[in-house]
């Protein structure tokens, strides 16, 4: 685990993500429209709904959605105590295994913010 760069997976896979959007259009389309929709602010705010999303990533174990869902958490403003809160959450909820993946969360966001940082200066 401690080895994977999350700034890596999310260029990786955005490459095989870029194929499946031009080899089957028409399923990534409604993929897309299902989370624009699902993560638009409502009765719950887009921070939320990230937040929200980030525990069942790491719930499911999925270095993927810790990555993409911690990136988004950063550019809306997530603080880190937010972040902490509902890590706590996942391990409270899913124990252990979680408690890996909440460390692997947090691994994320220190990554994510020290690159924004880099990009600043």
């Amino acid at each position: 685990m401690g080895g994977k760069s999350f700034v890596q997976i999310t260029g990786d896979l955005s490459k095989g993500l870029a194929t499946l959007r031009s080899e089957i259009p028409e399923a990534m389309s409604a993929f897309n429209t299902l989370a624009k929709e699902s993560m638009r602010a409502g009765a719950l705010s887009a921070l939320q709904k990230e937040l929200i999303a980030l525990a069942i990533g790491v719930a499911a174990r999925c270095d993927g959605c810790i990555a993409f869902h911690v990136k988004a958490l950063i550019r809306l403003g997530v603080t880190r105590e937010q972040l902490m809160e509902t890590l706590a959450i996942c391990t409270y909820m899913g124990g252990g295994p979680n408690l890996m993946y909440a460390a692997e969360a947090v691994r994320a966001y220190e990554e994510f913010t020290a690159e924004q940082t880099k990009i600043a200066e």
